[in-house]
């Protein structure tokens, strides 16, 4: 009697999870959830998680998220002990998809399409590494465009990567590329810097970025700011080298100046006449750039001091997940 032939093993279906900061978003959950679901369907044979990371939203976003889980087992939600900032809260999120064969991160305010990270997933299954989603038109107010433009240009000039522009931190990283990134663990994070530090083979996406669809952004100019200044001061020296070169330039320009006044001393002291005005001038400015030099020093200096202090990132007051089975 011959023996039954064995059974062929059934492939390993692959996962890939969703990293969704959410952070006073009650509004545009729902929506987006919808938008996401329907993304996701057109890709039946990959099993989907949606890692929602509730940031200390002040309004009903936590309610609405579970929600969302009760209704959908696919969903995950984090909740943060508090509002620990956007970069935190992806970190969060990343931290939970260890068993992920790519995680995408995206915001859920839907100028980030759902169904381009689909697209994504078709340039990592090509063997990309990395899919970062590129602006290629954004719906943003002109001072919003210029403030970025600005940001890109002079972090492309002082960052020691480079670090693509127009690009936020919408993308698709492969698990290897995840791995590599959680063994970053500094607390002032620019993720964005941080992946292309990674490195591996990062290729760019291009879209349009659409209008948000409610509610107020998370980013106000103070926030920005700060955002800008953790991305340049965590990728690049060059603040510090600049004011070395500063230094010599001022002390270049005093030599010059002592020897023309040693000059009109000695050769021309008819026209020797006290400088008060000048020489005031001159101290309130160099008391000035002794100021700033300072602070850029300080900034440093202060960036070291939280790192020793080896705080953990963040504090997890909840933990909701479903049981991912790739199913509603």
């Amino acid at each position: 009697m011959p023996l039954p032939e064995p059974d062929e093993a059934t492939p390993r279906r692959r996962r890939v999870s969703y990293v969704l900061p959410v952070f006073n978003e009650s509004g545009n959950i729902a929506v987006f959830h919808e938008a996401l679901v329907a993304a996701t369907k057109t890709r039946p044979e990959i099993d989907f998680e949606f890692v929602y990371v509730d940031d200390g939203s002040r309004d009903d976003s936590l309610e609405r998220l579970l929600e969302l889980r009760a209704e959908d087992d696919r969903v995950t939600v984090l909740a943060l002990s508090r509002n620990f900032g956007h970069q935190l809260a992806v970190t969060a999120g990343v931290d939970a998809c260890a068993e992920a064969d790519a995680v995408i991160i995206m915001d859920t305010d839907l100028q980030d399409p759902p169904a381009v990270s689909i697209e994504m997933i078709t340039l990592w299954e090509k063997g990309v590494d990395v899919v970062f989603a590129q602006r290629r038109s954004r719906k943003d107010s002109s001072f919003k465009r210029a403030t970025a433009y600005a940001f890109y240009w002079v972090l492309d000039r002082m960052a020691d990567i480079e670090i693509p522009r127009n690009v936020g931190d919408f993308r698709l990283m492969d698990a290897k590329v995840v791995a590599e990134v959680s063994r970053y663990r500094e607390h002032d994070r620019f993720l964005r810097g941080i992946v292309a530090h990674v490195g591996f083979r990062q290729e760019a996406l291009l879209f349009d970025r659409d209008p948000r669809y409610s509610g107020e952004t998370g980013y106000p100019l103070r926030k920005m700011i700060r955002f800008a200044a953790s991305g340049l001061v965590g990728f690049s020296t060059a603040p510090l080298r600049w004011i070395s070169r500063l230094g010599f330039a001022i002390s270049g320009f005093s030599l010059l100046l002592a020897l023309y006044v040693l000059g009109v001393r000695l050769f021309r002291p008819e026209e020797s006449v006290p400088g008060w005005a000048f020489l005031g001038v001159g101290m309130f400015l160099l008391s000035g750039l002794q100021l700033i030099m300072m602070g850029v020093i300080g900034t440093y200096l202060g960036r070291v001091y939280v790192e020793t202090q080896d705080r953990p990132l963040y504090s997890l007051a909840l933990t909701a997940r479903g049981s991912r089975d790739g199913g509603p």
